[in-house]
């Protein structure tokens, strides 16, 4: 991943939060087992941050989600940036709604610290109604947007 998109606008995150290492296990990893998206605190920050200035509403949380909001709000897009390919993100992949009341969270949270601290997780909820194709000899993965019943 190289970048991260909200709306239109690209946010500013510095490389060292996206750039692979092989000597830290930093970077981006792709995983279904995991619930919702995790990623490095600087990058979760940044993107939470627009996110919450493009929304513009009163903020509140629950639990592990630090970005909810009461009631209807506009929610803008997210892009997840690859060298030579995007990922946008329906609402349905970017908030989560609770089951009670009308409160609505960012899908999204920063990784937790010490443990896989250096490591973006893009996780179940955000791949949900994508096919994704892993071209392991040609080191390439592939997002296609497809509807699951």
């Amino acid at each position: 991943m190289t970048g991260i998109k909200v709306g239109r606008r690209t946010v500013a995150i510095p490389p060292s939060s996206l750039a692979f290492d092989p000597a830290t296990g930093a970077g981006t990893v792709i995983d279904s087992g995991t619930m919702f998206t995790q990623l490095v605190r600087p990058a979760y920050e940044a993107m939470r941050d627009e996110f919450r200035r493009q929304v513009n509403a009163p903020v509140t949380s629950l639990g592990g989600f630090d970005t909810c909001y009461n009631g209807p709000v506009t929610i803008p897009a997210i892009t997840f940036l690859f060298d030579g390919m995007q990922v946008t993100l329906p609402e349905d992949n970017v908030i989560i709604h609770s089951t009670y009341g009308t409160l609505s969270c960012l899908a999204m949270a920063a990784a937790p610290e010490g443990m896989n601290a250096v490591l973006n997780v893009i996780a179940n909820m955000q791949q949900q109604n994508h096919r994704i194709l892993f071209d392991v000899p040609n080191s390439r993965v592939g997002f296609a947007r497809e509807l699951c019943t």
